[in-house]
């Protein structure tokens, strides 16, 4: 491991989300509206290949909010309901149309991972409403495959046969 990302998992004292394998830390939660949601969250989270730090399939049931902050530029790939993939780079060179902030819509399978030339990436994500791990599903490499067959090689690269799909109970971020 190279000692600047060593240096930032330190610092931020980042910890594995479950199911999709990101590196992040919580750094917002809101009051609850509901009695069981908060009404935002916040967290920064890293891509790396070293540690493994990539985000499988996954899609929530609230928009996302996505920023870009540090270092290399990274990917988030999209499934859409009406079987359109769409990619996104991250990162600031906005002549090169990367973007530093990007809303990934409710219910909109997305994966991320940093570019193929990169080291890291530090960015963060924000919801309102909140995240809870009720909010989450986990992607499946058949199912997807089926919806999605002209995707296979990201699919099969950004998801886990026989994968969990839901959160641990009562998970929240």
């Amino acid at each position: 491991m190279l000692p600047k990302i060593k240096a930032i998992i330190d610092h931020y004292q980042f910890d594995k989300i479950p199911i999709e394998g990101t590196l992040y830390k919580s750094t917002y939660v809101a009051q609850k509206t509901n009695g069981e949601s908060p009404a935002g969250t916040a967290i920064i989270g890293m891509y790396c290949k070293e540690p493994y730090s990539v985000s499988t399939f996954h899609r929530l049931q609230h928009d996302e909010v996505w920023h870009f902050y540090k270092g290399d530029p990274f990917v988030l790939h999209l499934l859409h309901p009406n079987g359109v993939y769409q990619k996104v780079i991250m990162g600031t060179n906005i002549l090169k149309e990367q973007k530093i902030q990007f809303v990934v819509p409710a219910n909109v399978w997305q994966a991320g991972e940093i570019t193929h030339n990169g080291t890291y990436a530090l960015y963060g994500c924000t919801m309102a409403p909140g995240f809870t791990g009720s909010c989450f599903e986990g992607g499946t490499t058949s199912h997807l495959i089926k919806q999605y067959p002209n995707q296979k090689e990201v699919i099969e690269r950004l998801t886990v046969a026989g994968h969990d799909t839901k959160m641990p109970d009562g998970y929240t971020q």
